[in-house]
């Protein structure tokens, strides 16, 4: 009798059956895998494992050259022969909650508080309430029908009250926007969530069934990590003046029952005398009674900025400048001074600026956030409310 060999295979691995010629045993054998494969397999894992450690090490010395070029100009800056450059660069890093610590790299404190004494605040003069004179109900209708440029040559072509033109200046651009009727702009906060949580612009937005809206004052922010929960100042809102133990930092401002927009620095006593309804601090004020601060005591960097002013004619001015990018450096409180005057502001005070500055309009944001992990919560806002909300008293 022949022998016979049956071949039998299976999915998972191969198997040979024989069938010895007495008929007395089967014989199955597993082969063992191919060992072409596995060496295969190991090579392509080495040549990942060596592309990935390139890659990290490119990445590594890439990051080193940008922080020993970065490292390189702060130095020329801060140890250059320019004192502007110097003064620029520490108050542009001072700031900054999160990077205020750049400074000590080159400078003691007492080098930074000799530096930033330029900016030290001043005692503002009082303001007069008379410069600014809110009009009737009627007093703007327009016989024609038609829009018509105002006294500033601004003109409300939709008819919607707000008016928002681009700024730009010398490294920076930004938006004003124009409220025209003060009785809608408000201050929008949550006092019940004070050392809970904070809420972004257009939260805050949304909350008040608003049209649009800024950041307003500054927050408790150590290096930056701050949830935008604890007014770092002064505030007032509906006639209740909340933290009033922490004082008005650099400047006030606020609105009156009137709607006459208060900017200077003002203990809780004169806020209820003034009848102050909402306000916020932060500063520096930036103009009184239609005079200019004097530009040596404005010490400033170049960052992102929010700012408030108000018109003769009680017209709203909310101002925010992007900053830290490419196309916008930032502005300086010199340059916010000037963005005001040529829109007539008869009072301006600074606001919170930095990662924080945000303008909502219209369904969105029309800046663009400083910040690299997206828009901050805050505390305050300044909201302007719909046309039919906001009216005279």
């Amino acid at each position: 009798m022949q022998q016979e060999n049956i071949g039998v295979s299976a999915p998972s691995e191969n198997i040979t059956a024989c069938v010895q010629e007495d008929g007395l045993g089967i014989s199955l054998q597993a082969q063992p895998e191919n060992t072409s494969e596995k060496s295969k397999r190991a090579s392509l894992l080495r040549r990942v494992m060596t592309v990935a450690g390139k890659t990290l090490l490119v990445l590594l010395e890439t990051v080193l050259l940008l922080a020993v070029a970065l490292y390189g100009v702060m130095y020329v800056l801060a140890k250059g022969p320019s004192p502007t450059a110097r003064d620029l660069f520490v108050h542009s890093v001072r700031e900054t909650s999160a990077v205020g610590f750049l400074a000590n790299l080159f400078f003691t404190e007492d080098e930074i508080r000799q530096i930033t004494a330029a900016g030290s605040v001043p005692e503002y003069e009082e303001m007069d309430t008379s410069l600014i004179e809110i009009p009737k109900p009627g007093d703007s209708e327009n016989p024609s029908g038609g829009p018509t440029a105002d006294a500033w040559g601004l003109i409300d072509e939709d008819g919607d009250g707000i008016i928002v033109e681009p700024v730009k200046g010398e490294g920076y651009s930004g938006y004003m926007m124009v409220v025209l009727d003060p009785s809608r702009v408000i201050m929008g906060s949550d006092p019940s969530s004070y050392g809970k949580k904070g809420y972004t612009v257009a939260q805050m937005v949304q909350r008040f069934d608003a049209v649009a809206g800024i950041n307003a004052g500054g927050f408790y922010d150590p290096n930056g990590s701050g949830n935008g929960s604890i007014p770092d100042t002064m505030v007032v809102h509906d006639g209740t003046i909340y933290y009033p133990e922490l004082g008005t930092g650099s400047g006030f401002a606020g609105f009156d029952s009137n709607h006459i927009l208060h900017v200077g620095r003002f203990t809780p006593g004169q806020i209820q005398q003034r009848d102050i309804q909402y306000g916020v601090c932060f500063g520096p004020v930036l103009i009184v009674n239609g005079v200019a601060r004097d530009p040596a005591t404005l010490g400033s960097g170049v960052n992102p900025r929010t700012a408030i002013g108000q018109r003769s004619d009680g017209a709203v001015l909310l101002l925010v400048i992007d900053g830290r990018q490419v196309t916008s450096l930032g502005a300086t409180y010199t340059d916010l001074v000037e963005v005001f005057l040529s829109y007539g502001a008869v009072n301006a005070c600074n606001l919170d600026g930095g990662s924080s500055s945000m303008m909502w309009y219209q369904g969105g944001y029309i800046n663009n956030c400083a910040s690299v992990t997206g828009v901050r919560p805050v505390p305050t806002s300044f909201l302007v409310l719909k046309q039919e909300v906001g009216s005279h008293d």
